[in-house]
């Protein structure tokens, strides 16, 4: 029969401590991140919406680059809080809070020739908007007729430009005819494709409405 010594017995059990953990953490080191685009939260906050008016379907988060979702940042700008500020240059739209905060949502911009910037303020807040395009829209694409404030304008629902949601942004009294808006086509946030309005998911524009008061001021930095 073999006797093992204290001495042999301990260096032994080291041995194997030294095996299991090492074993442990290489197992830690092999486990990937769960993506964005499979997180249960953001799942949820870009979920299916049965109960809105016209029913919203989940969004493909896997279409949509994850810096694009909606987040709380860190956010140093001299910006009174309650403030909307639009950063044309990364495609995003910050609303200002305390503590150096702000909720941030990726956009979509208005395409090359289109583009607008300044400061303005929300004058009105509509929940599942008509939508009709201006004249000189009408005048490039003649298509669009049917739509025209002559002809009613296009109503509410999912094939709706507008989306969700509309505000609508003036200058004094002045309707520069720019909205932040919702979209189906959340796929083109990121990009410059629009007619010179800033673009949210549904999702994004139903939680900023209820974020924003009529009067809130806007900033569209050039």
């Amino acid at each position: 029969m073999t006797y093992l010594s204290r001495r042999s017995f301990l260096s032994g059990s080291a041995c194997f401590a030294s095996v299991v953990v090492s074993g442990c953490a290489s197992d830690k080191a092999h486990i990937k991140p769960v993506p964005y685009s499979e997180d249960p939260a953001y799942i949820s906050m870009y979920g299916a919406m049965p109960t809105e008016r016209f029913p919203l379907p989940a969004i493909n988060l896997k279409k949509v680059p994850e810096r694009f979702y909606r987040q709380q940042v860190d956010y140093n700008t001299p910006e009174k809080v309650g403030t909307l500020v639009v950063d044309t240059q990364n495609f995003y739209l910050y609303l200002v809070q305390e503590n150096k905060k702000a909720m941030r949502y990726g956009v979509g911009l208005g395409r090359a020739g289109f583009e607008w910037s300044g400061r303005a303020r929300i004058a009105r807040k509509t929940e599942w908007p008509k939508w009709t395009p201006p004249e000189e829209m009408i005048e490039r694409e003649p298509e669009l007729e049917k739509w025209s404030w002559r002809n009613g304008g296009m109503p509410p629902g999912l094939e709706n430009p507008l989306g969700a949601r509309a505000l609508y942004i003036f200058q004094g009294n002045r309707d520069t005819l720019y909205r932040l808006h919702g979209t189906s086509e959340y796929w083109t946030i990121g990009t410059a494709v629009s007619s010179g309005c800033v673009r949210l998911m549904n999702q994004d524009i139903i939680d900023l409405f209820g974020r924003v008061p009529v009067g809130s001021p806007i900033v569209v930095l050039s």
